[in-house]
């Protein structure tokens, strides 16, 4: 038998160490990645974990803010039920009061036509109508006009503006025409300027003489600016400071006319 040679033995002997330390080598590489992937799956569960407890975090957060707005809900939804009432209350007591009102506007207009003796006493040639009393029975202008001073202060424009117009037509010569006619003017603001327009318009053609006129004719002024007619609206101004220097209307109307002063 053959002796193997010694350099065959020392490369066989190479061959085995360097196959060890390959061994050896791919084991720590082995648990070097098992110990990577530990702690990446480590890693991964508290970062579930984390999100886990963020979502059921926020979860409590929506499910709080919706009990809170349901809360809220529920106490709106009483509040409404609550006005709605109180709102239906008023409604039936504006209806009352205006039933009341057209009642009491009746029975006026009543009392006139079922009078049997004229409304204005004949008076010698010349009189004026304005200072006779009414028949008895009949309401007199000062009722009538009280009567519509309290509607227009309630807010209730359209009863108003019936009495007033009942007093002017039963009694044109009375002294509180120019109010009433004034005061219908005035119903008519913020609604139908024209209707205001016109109402102010009668106030200051008819009755000039009366402490209302320059007023009415500065309300004109304001109604034309509004619309845009600068010019017109200075005439009324004008109407104001030479036919009424000494009233309030023309210092106001002044002011209209020299806005730098």
């Amino acid at each position: 038998m053959r002796l193997i040679g010694f350099p065959t033995l020392v490369s066989v002997a190479l061959s085995g160490c360097a196959l060890k330390g390959d061994v050896r080598r791919v084991e720590q590489e082995v648990q070097q990645l098992r110990a990577e992937m530990a702690r990446a799956d480590s890693a991964r569960a508290d970062f579930l974990e984390i999100t886990f407890q963020q979502i059921i975090a926020l979860q409590r957060q929506v499910i709080d803010s919706l009990d809170a707005q349901d809360r809220r809900l529920t106490l709106f939804r009483g509040t409404v039920r609550s006005d709605l009432t109180e709102v239906q209350r008023q409604l039936m007591q504006i209806q009352e009061l205006s039933g009341q009102s057209q009642a009491r506007l009746a029975e006026l207009q009543r009392r006139l036509d079922a009078r049997e003796s004229p409304l204005v006493a004949a008076g010698p040639p010349g009189a004026d109508s304005a200072g006779v009393a009414a028949p008895a029975g009949a309401p007199g202008p000062e009722e009538i006009y009280e009567t519509a001073i309290a509607q227009l202060d309630r807010g209730s424009r359209q009863t108003a503006r019936m009495a007033f117009r009942l007093l002017i037509d039963q009694y044109p010569g009375h002294r509180l025409v120019p109010d009433a006619q004034f005061h219908i003017g005035e119903s008519w603001e913020g609604i139908d300027p024209d209707s205001a327009a016109t109402a102010y318009a009668r106030v200051a053609e008819g009755h000039s003489e009366s402490p209302r006129a320059p007023t009415a004719l500065y309300r004109l002024g304001l109604i034309a600016e509004q619309k845009g007619d600068l010019e017109r609206a200075r005439v009324y101004y004008e109407r104001v400071v030479t036919g009424y220097p000494q009233s309030d209307a023309a210092e106001l109307a002044r002011a209209k006319l020299n806005p730098s002063r």
